[in-house]
């Protein structure tokens, strides 16, 4: 059931990506464990051929530790290309490796179709 409402949030972001022309996104995080109650999810998403202006905002919008994020869609949503820590390491990057071990792990890719 967590699940199921996190991704109706997960969709409505989809969405406005794939309005804005974004061609992947790509899901970290406990939503794409085994985790049985996952708290949110985690994405990024490639900024290439993407229109700010159609975008929805809030997808750019990361104050107060992303809580306008949290309570739109339910989850945080990061731009792939920009840095997620003080080493410039990419969100791509970054959700690719396990935080307390730092050891490499799987995230989901998704290809938006019909992505203009």
């Amino acid at each position: 059931e967590v699940r199921r409402e996190l991704l109706g949030g997960l969709q409505h972001a989809l969405e406005s990506l794939r309005a804005a022309g974004c061609r992947r996104v790509y899901i970290n995080g406990s939503f794409v464990s085994a985790k049985e109650d996952p708290g949110d999810f985690d994405a990024c998403w490639e900024m290439t051929n993407v229109d700010p202006a159609v975008l929805d905002p809030l997808l750019l919008t990361f104050a107060n530790k992303r809580e306008a994020q949290q309570a739109r869609f339910g989850g945080e949503l990061f731009p792939a290309e920009w840095a997620a820590d003080p080493h410039g390491t990419r969100f791509l990057d970054y959700f690719q490796r396990d935080k307390l071990t730092g050891e490499r792990k799987g995230i989901v890719a998704s290809t938006l179709e019909g992505s203009p």
